[in-house]
């Protein structure tokens, strides 16, 4: 497993990214896209949308702490440079910061990543305080929280309504004030995510909020074209479903035609 090195970003690099150049973030779940991201990007996210991209899953909501490890150590082992941020999964930090504490020490200790990050609602000031005051990076996450989608009764953008924008401005004020190194702007209107920007002192890393944050996020798989549909906030930047479609199907005619394989691509008896 990769550990953090000289070459690795840091939190004080990211921190320090504030109205600089913009931080570049995509996800990754597995050791061969972290390799290929790598290079490219600021932050590598691991983030529970795995659920949803790998597993199958309708929300991130089933997604457990031995998954986000296991995928957590994977994206270690693919990468070197790219600072690696964790999602801490539903339930696994919201009944106390004893309990948030326990469960990031487990990811830290148990993929070497260099941050965490926790959903950004009520009450989980104490929480990033508490963990920050133990030595564990967070990075806040405001606006739209996936984690609360049976409440919401679906993904939908925050901030288009007074007492809406109050509440998200006072999460993301509450975040930075509790030591969040940064804070990741989810689905909000982009007038709200701009005067997130300008009033927090941490980066703040749009997705689906506004183009003048200081860095952007996307789901590399939403990205990638790998899926029907898309959200609004997605822009796609290759088609891999149609390539990876293609493919197969040119496979399963060359077997069934008998064509894979040929000659070059079997073994033969060699002699003594």
């Amino acid at each position: 497993m990769s550990t953090t090195t000289d070459s690795r970003l840091t939190v004080p690099d990211i921190r320090a990214r504030k109205r600089g150049a913009k931080l570049v973030c995509l996800t990754a779940y597995t050791a061969p896209m972290a390799k290929l991201l790598d290079p490219l990007v600021d932050i590598l996210l691991v983030g529970d949308t795995v659920g949803m991209v790998l597993h199958g899953l309708p929300t991130t909501v089933g997604v457990t702490l031995d998954m986000m490890v296991l995928h957590g150590q994977a994206v270690m082992r693919g990468s070197s440079r790219a600072l690696v941020v964790v999602d801490m999964p539903f339930g696994s930090y919201e009944r106390s910061p004893r309990q948030a504490h326990k469960s990031a020490v487990r990811i830290m200790q148990e993929t070497g990543c260099q941050a965490i990050k926790l959903e950004s609602g009520k009450g989980i000031a104490d929480t990033i305080a508490f963990l920050v005051d133990r030595g564990i990076a967070v990075m806040g996450h405001v606006g739209l929280r996936p984690q609360a989608v049976n409440i919401d009764g679906g993904f939908k953008a925050k901030g288009r309504f007074e007492d809406e924008r109050e509440r998200v401005l006072e999460e993301a004020r509450a975040a930075e004030q509790a030591g969040a190194f940064a804070m990741v702007i989810e689905g909000v209107a982009r007038d709200l995510a701009d005067e997130i920007t300008r009033k927090v002192s941490v980066p703040t890393i749009g997705i689906g909020a506004s183009p003048d944050c200081d860095g952007q996020v996307l789901v590399t798989d939403d990205m990638l074209g790998l899926f029907d549909w898309t959200p609004k906030f997605v822009r796609r930047y290759a088609n891999l479903r149609e390539t990876i479609s293609r493919a197969a199907a040119t496979f399963a005619a060359d077997v069934r035609s008998g064509h894979f394989p040929d000659a070059a691509e079997i073994y033969t008896l060699k002699a003594k």
